[in-house]
């Protein structure tokens, strides 16, 4: 989900920006709830810091989340869906620093249509596993984004990734491909609004996988402010029901 995040900061700013050498920073928050399989909903309220360097073709990012998670003892973690079962029935919540997430990436090639990066990540396993707020577990991926323009209006953009999981005590978990098609279009002299596709395949026998369909609408306030809305819709018992969020990002 962290990849979902960073995916949508990017493309708040429409085509043909990519190409664009900015520093920013970005917040805002990620709710969403689903039963992931199970008779009892987990929500999941997530909210990121996520600041970006770029010096030409090369970006650094980091990304340091708050997180709070709402369900019935379930092992449900973000992005990666439940991990264990169990048989308590009381609700409780628990929250504190998430995953902190660092990345490194480079424009391999770039014209006036198409631009492509590579990129790796670190998710650092810092959310608290003995609160189910994260596996308390390494990961690492790399992966290749997509972004090609169609007109001065339209863009479609895609990720092809792979994950090697971290694997918490007495848990087998999967390494995993992962991948994002979406479309971005503008609609406005300052706004646009677009879909994606996210899926990736099972990472334990608990988790078949996920698949996620997200809808968004961003609005470029002013030359350094874009403001960004959207809603997604779960079709795995990896991914939450549904969710939304609000996220905000600062060039400088």
């Amino acid at each position: 989900m962290f990849k979902k995040i960073i995916t949508l900061a990017l493309i708040a700013t429409a085509a043909p920006a990519w190409a664009e050498t900015t520093n920013s920073l970005t917040t805002g928050f990620d709710y969403t709830t689903g039963k992931y399989g199970g008779t009892d909903s987990t929500s999941i309220l997530y909210v990121p810091v996520t600041g970006k360097i770029q010096a030409d073709n090369f970006f650094l990012k980091l990304t340091v989340p708050y997180i709070s998670v709402t369900s019935s003892g379930d092992g449900v973690v973000r992005g990666v869906g439940k991990i264990r079962t169990t048989t308590t029935t009381k609700s409780t919540t628990q929250s504190g620093l998430g995953d902190v997430v660092a990345s490194a990436g480079y424009t391999v090639f770039e014209n006036e249509q198409l631009m492509l990066d590579l990129v790796g990540n670190v998710k650092f396993g810092t959310a608290d596993a003995d609160k189910n707020l994260g596996t308390g577990e390494n990961d690492y991926s790399a992966q290749i984004d997509g972004f090609y323009s169609i007109g001065k209006k339209t863009s479609l953009f895609a990720t092809a990734g792979y994950k090697v999981l971290g694997a918490p005590a007495g848990i087998t978990v999967n390494n995993i491909a992962y991948g994002t098609l979406g479309v971005s279009q503008k609609i406005g002299t300052t706004t646009s609004a677009g879909v994606m596709l996210d899926a990736a395949q099972s990472s334990s026998e608990l988790s078949p996988g996920t698949k996620e369909l997200t809808v968004f609408v961003s609005e470029k306030i002013s030359q350094t402010l874009k403001i960004q809305a959207h809603l997604m819709k779960g079709f795995s018992d990896s991914s939450p029901d549904m969710g939304g969020g609000l996220m905000v990002t600062g060039t400088f």
